[in-house]
């Protein structure tokens, strides 16, 4: 009978201990301050050239009537999705940065974590896509503009964004039916996934293979298409007898390869390991890369190397001048 109170007392303990959370704290990169005034600066100016870079790309496209074809319908969803992939994290992480108040509502941090994994994983399929586009334009380019109708380009964008957001709900719902009662601060400076499970006092191991193989998964079946698509591509070179052009091919595929590389191996490294080998403040980095960096990169990336889009520029530029 004695035991009987110190157990009522103990089972009141552990239901204060599991209060619902009703906002977190994103603790950033660091507490310096003079750190956080240089890293405003830094993503301010990143944030910037990004939203100019991207819907600056995307204008250019349905502006000039030479670059309206698939490859370039795709090149300015895109810039369309990485301005919005970007405008996710980056506003809020500017403003914790100045601020000392750093905390993020509950639902707030859930649409933060739905939308992101949503622009994340569409991008996956939207690079995979464009894979796909390239290999019919250079392997029958006569009969690419039937290939490539908008019966065929229109649904693979369209199914895209539908794995994006079934993706992204599977994991928000997974995350955010998960207790949090031993800390609210997350290490990170937006709502990712691993850092949110890592201060999470219920049983994450389902999250942990959910994770891992559906990322895993999309991974496999997107480089997968990369790859086919651009091994018919190299067979297509070889028939292509005339230095220019396959200069162009080489010219059109490398922007690709390099940024469908970067993305790829950014999100490998973050997502696609044994929960084991997570160090939070190394995953933040990474995530940041391909979160806020590639969106800033992928306009360099595609218009530098591509004639089309810097003769629509220069165009663009007469006009205005």
């Amino acid at each position: 009978m004695s035991g009987f109170p110190s157990d009522l007392n103990l089972h009141s303990i552990q239901m204060e201990n599991v209060t619902k959370v009703t906002m977190f704290i994103l603790t950033g990169f660091t507490d310096d301050f003079e750190v956080q005034i240089f890293l405003f600066l830094l993503f301010l100016a990143i944030y910037l050239f990004t939203l100019v870079g991207n819907l600056g790309l995307v204008i250019l496209v349905i502006g000039d009537s030479r670059l309206h074809n698939p490859m370039y319908y795709f090149l300015s969803v895109l810039s369309f999705l990485d301005a919005c992939y970007s405008s996710v994290v980056t506003p809020k992480m500017l403003v914790n940065f100045l601020a000392e108040n750093k905390a993020i509502s509950y639902v707030g941090c859930a649409v933060q974590m739905l939308l992101f994994v949503t622009f994340g994983t569409t991008e996956c399929f939207l690079l995979a896509a464009m894979a796909y586009d390239r290999y019919v334009a250079i392997y029958n380019p006569l009969l690419y503009s039937v290939s490539m109708s908008p019966r065929v380009y229109v649904p693979l964008i369209v199914a895209s964004y539908v794995g994006g957001i079934l993706h992204a709900s599977v994991h928000t719902v997974a995350t955010f039916s998960l207790s949090f009662c031993a800390s609210n601060e997350i290490r990170h400076v937006f709502c990712d996934i691993p850092p949110l499970l890592a201060i999470s006092c219920s049983d994450t191991h389902t999250n942990q293979l959910l994770l891992f193989y559906l990322v895993g998964s999309i991974e496999i079946v997107t480089i997968l298409t990369v790859l086919i698509s651009y091994g018919f591509i190299l067979l297509a070179i070889r028939k292509i007898h005339s230095a220019a052009g396959r200069r162009k091919v080489f010219s059109t595929c490398g922007s690709h390869l390099t940024g469908v590389s970067i993305y790829h191996g950014t999100i490998l490294f973050t997502y696609v390991r044994p929960s084991s080998s997570y160090a939070l403040d190394h995953d933040m980095i990474a995530s940041t890369f391909y979160t806020i960096v590639i969106p800033m990169l992928n306009p360099i990336v595609y218009s530098l190397r591509n004639k089309d889009v810097k003769e629509a520029m220069k165009k663009l530029v007469k006009i205005d001048s």
